[in-house]
């Protein structure tokens, strides 16, 4: 008999295994979708990951069905999930959950069926029972939604409980394939006039009909320039009513068909590369193909504006001769929207894009073309690294330093930069690293000969690097100078900037109006009631916001500890800034980047193209603004508080401080004229600082190289973080100590904790946290990774903490 060990969409430890019905034997393969049911009645679409003759020590139940006629997954993926799951220590569950479009994962519906054997005498029900057995008496079955409809309630399962109980309703699961093809209506001519002859006797004939007239020439004009005619255009085209077209069907002269048609239609466009590169980048590209002879892995450090996406453009048509499928991999969605309509002109219909802004049919539809090869070049944020890729030659990571390619939450915590890796070798593919502030530890892979390492140290076009000025704000506030939070050099600056017909950027990387409120005669801060944070105000929707659970609480006016009306917003945020520059510059037309403006799916797209048609003169954002945007207006920007991003208590600080305002000053000046970068600080002698003024990466990293090194961090260890969370603080605690006693004895100084984090609660749940340092070696990574596993499994036979969640995060600190 053969066996299938199926991976659900569940966070289960180990994969189930299910006996392969006799009649599947021949057609069921790895990778194909299967009907399969776990507990006594629930039925889930599994992923078969692989067929044996293994009997489990278990009785098995059957597969219930076949989904697929070909697999929806390939061997690749599925060992790629296997690495994923293993590494970043969660189950394969989480990453099938991560990678598959919801429309393939199916779950089963829970249909309520009348029981016809209990009569109609509702008697010995009470109120709620009686509604929702007259209801199944009529409609014969419903689903849960419906009967909380009926009850205007959320909670129903008890009742539903009670009446199968009484056996007047049955229950049946019923699995459903979510995903459906979109139909759109077709209008066609019948074949009897097709012919010249026959179709002006028609023509004739409808001369008394002038609307069906104007209707069927409007039909023949789209016929003849698109080829085919939908009845939406027909009917926009024409004028014409539905009724007025199915006159004209009636009599046989036209007639309507379903067909079904792509969500993301092409745009019919052929590739076409147009450009010639400089003879920088061409050395460049020259270096990146000689180090791709034998490394797998190259480092491309070209500072801001030096023309990396035309070298990625080269190297992509490159691979597309050969035949290979290309991953462009960026680390926001954000970025898509300039990218795309560089590379749509380039490689037309080949260029598929994914992120999580596609509806789920969208995303299936996305999931196919990649699987039938129909796309060729995938650009997408970090989940396209999880598509069913048949061919992959090439691999880009753009803006490869930015900490947006690591999953945060749910499980697979996954790096993107790092998984990426191992999934090209997979296919003996190769993978470009691109950034002008690349992280440290990559750059110190590409020093140590791991990567190959190109540096493109001039800007295209002989541009200039930007000019960048620091601002002593404690001095301008003594001097009183300061106009709210603009020094005077940065309000001449924004002033003669707007004047000269150019664009300002500011950033500030904290979003809302300001980041809490104070009350100035106790000191007391509004909190969140479910975190351990103080509240943010937001003005536009007059609320206070927790950042970390959502909440929306009113604004506050009366002091909760002394009862005093002093309450006063403090600090910044962009809403605040905004607020500012529009009475600072009432003439200049001012927008916003950051998380609460660009929500909608086309938000940021029609952001992105009023700045390049130079209908905004301000811009002010949080670092959505600083990663990889090309303007060739912007002249000047301005960086309103360095101070803020110094002062995290993170070993990355420096590190990301110095990426985000090099990156953030690369927007000024990349097409004409030598760009200007004001940046106020409240401490200009800080050496980050001056690492940025001098745009010196190389200093910055052997700073901080030195200092990783003395420390033992990255990338002379690995990190694994784990989290303890609990409902109850002294059960927190408890489990992390006790876990911590455990691992002492093997970890000894590699392990840090357990301390409570800086937010030391989320949502209601009380952290723990402990750190681990692991060697990098791999064999002892993995040792130690089954140690804790095992520890964690034993933590949980005792009743106590069976409810405690603790979350591994491999590379994530």
């Amino acid at each position: 008999m053969k066996y299938a060990d199926v991976i659900l969409p569940l966070a289960l430890p180990k994969n189930y295994t299910y006996s392969v019905p006799e009649k599947m034997e021949t057609s069921l393969l790895p990778g194909s979708r299967v009907a399969v049911q776990l507990g006594k009645q629930k039925k889930y679409a599994g992923i078969v990951k692989a067929v044996h003759e293994q009997a489990p020590p278990y009785k098995t139940k059957p597969i219930l069905d076949l989904l697929d006629t070909n697999p929806v997954v390939y061997p690749t993926q599925l060992a790629f999930w296997t690495w994923i799951a293993s590494y970043y220590m969660c189950t394969e569950g989480e990453v099938l959950n991560a990678a598959l479009p919801a429309h393939l994962k199916l779950s089963s519906e829970t249909i309520l069926l009348y029981n016809d054997a209990y009569g109609t005498d509702f008697s010995a029900l009470d109120d709620d029972e009686y509604l929702i057995a007259e209801a199944l008496l009529v409609r014969k079955e419903l689903r849960i939604e419906e009967v909380q409809l009926i009850l205007d309630k959320s909670s129903v399962y008890s009742i539903i409980k009670k009446l199968i109980e009484k056996q007047v309703l049955l229950v049946y699961e019923e699995l459903k394939e979510a995903y459906k093809e979109k139909k759109e209506s077709f209008v066609q001519l019948h074949a009897e006039y097709q012919e010249d002859a026959q179709l002006e006797a028609l023509f004739n004939e409808l001369g008394k009909a002038p609307k069906q007239m104007e209707l069927l020439l409007a039909y023949l004009h789209l016929l003849k320039t698109t080829g085919s005619v939908s009845q939406k255009e027909l009917l926009k085209k024409s004028g014409a009513t539905t009724a007025q077209l199915k006159g004209l069907v009636d009599k046989q002269v036209l007639w309507i068909e379903k067909r079904t048609v792509d969500r993301l239609p092409g745009s019919n466009t052929a590739a076409q590369i147009d450009f010639d590169l400089s003879p920088a980048q061409t050395v460049a590209l020259s270096a990146i193909q000689d180090n791709f002879k034998d490394k797998q892995v190259t480092l491309l450090h070209g500072v801001t504006s030096s023309g990396k996406t035309q070298i990625y453009v080269k190297l992509i048509e490159e691979y597309l001769a050969a035949g290979k499928q290309v991953l462009y991999l960026l680390p926001e969605i954000g970025l898509t929207a300039q990218i795309t309509r560089r590379l749509k002109k380039h490689f037309g219909d080949i260029l598929g894009i994914y992120h999580s802004r596609f509806n789920n049919n969208e995303r299936v539809e996305i999931w196919n073309k990649v699987k039938s090869q129909e796309l060729k070049v995938i650009l997408g944020a970090r989940s396209s690294l999880l598509l069913p890729f048949k061919d992959l030659g090439l691999v880009i990571l753009d803006e490869e330093h930015d900490a947006s390619y690591k999953q945060q939450d749910p499980a697979p915590r996954y790096h993107a930069r790092d998984a990426a890796i191992y999934y090209a070798a997979q296919f003996k593919a190769k993978v470009l690293l691109g950034s002008a502030t690349p992280s440290l530890e990559s750059y110190y892979n590409a020093q140590q000969g791991k990567y190959g390492l190109v540096t493109l140290g001039e800007r295209f076009g002989g541009i200039e690097m930007p000019a960048i000025e620091l601002i002593d704000i404690k001095r301008e506030m003594a001097e009183k100078t300061m106009d709210g939070n603009f020094s005077s050099a940065l309000k001449t600056a924004i002033s003669d900037t707007v004047a000269a017909g150019k664009q300002v950027i500011l950033f500030q990387n904290r979003r809302g109006y300001a980041p809490f409120l104070l009350c100035t005669t106790c000191g007391w801060i509004p909190h969140c009631k479910q975190c351990d944070v103080s509240l943010t105000y937001h003005r536009n929707q007059d609320k206070l916001h927790c950042h970390y659970c959502g909440t929306k609480y009113p604004y506050v006016h009366t002091c909760t500890a002394c009862g005093s009306q002093t309450i006063e917003p403090k600090s910044f945020g962009t809403e605040k800034i905004e607020d500012d520059l529009q009475i600072a510059f009432p003439e200049a037309r001012i927008a916003r980047m950051d998380v609460d403006t660009v929500r909608n799916k086309d938000s940021h797209n029609k952001l992105i193209e009023r700045l390049e048609d130079k209908s905004v003169d301000i811009l002010v954002g949080t670092q959505m603004v600083v990663k990889g945007l090309d303007f060739e207006n912007v002249n000047l920007v301005g960086i309103l508080s360095a101070d803020s991003l110094l002062s995290f208590p993170d070993f990355r600080v420096h590190e990301r401080a110095f990426q985000l305002m090099e990156q953030v000053s690369g927007r000024a000046g990349r097409k004409h004229g030598t760009g200007r970068v004001l940046i106020q600080a409240a401490n200009p002698r800080h050496p980050v600082l001056h690492y940025v003024t001098a745009h010196d990466y190389k200093a910055m990293y052997d700073a901080e190289i030195a200092e990783r090194h003395a420390f033992s961090y990255p990338p002379f260890v690995r990190l694994l973080k784990l989290t303890i969370k609990h409902k109850n603080q002294q059960v927190a605690e408890q489990a992390a100590h006790i876990l911590a006693s455990w691992l002492h004895p093997m970890l000894g100084n590699q392990l840090m904790g357990p301390a409570v984090p800086l937010v030391a609660r989320v949502r209601n749940n009380y952290l723990q946290e402990l750190l681990i340092k692991l060697p990098r070696d791999a064999k002892s990574i993995a040792q130690i990774k089954q140690r804790i596993q095992d520890y964690i499994t034993q933590l949980r036979t005792e009743k106590r903490f069976r409810t405690v969640a603790i979350i591994p995060d491999v590379d994530g600190v």
